[in-house]
């Protein structure tokens, strides 16, 4: 049971690294739904894997983000900003873009 333990806490531990928002705000039926799969596991073998599933997934997921993040510059931009990004990295500026204020239309 030590090691069934041990994955459910690791468990937790990505679930809470893996989470955006401080613990009071965050949504609690996620970790109740984990201890109700726990509470209601027929082996402890299919437990454990599935434990250890979710547990890697969440992990996984995190660590793309990570790098997502730390290799893509141009992440969590806007499009503009992307173009204007991109455009900088090869050496060019973008042209402003014309605002025609007189109310000409040609």
């Amino acid at each position: 049971m030590s090691q069934t333990k041990q994955i459910y806490r690791s468990l937790l531990r990505e679930l809470r690294l893996s989470s955006n928002q401080p613990r009071a705000k965050r949504n609690p039926t996620v970790a109740i739904h984990v201890r109700q799969l726990v509470d209601s596991a027929q082996s402890k073998e299919a437990l454990d894997k599935t434990l250890v599933e979710a547990r890697d997934f969440l992990r996984s997921s995190r660590i793309y983000d990570e790098l997502v993040k730390r290799y893509n510059p141009t992440h969590g931009m806007s499009q503009d900003e992307r173009v204007h990004a991109s455009a900088r990295r090869v050496g060019l500026d973008t042209p402003l873009e014309f605002k025609n204020e007189g109310g000409d239309k040609e």
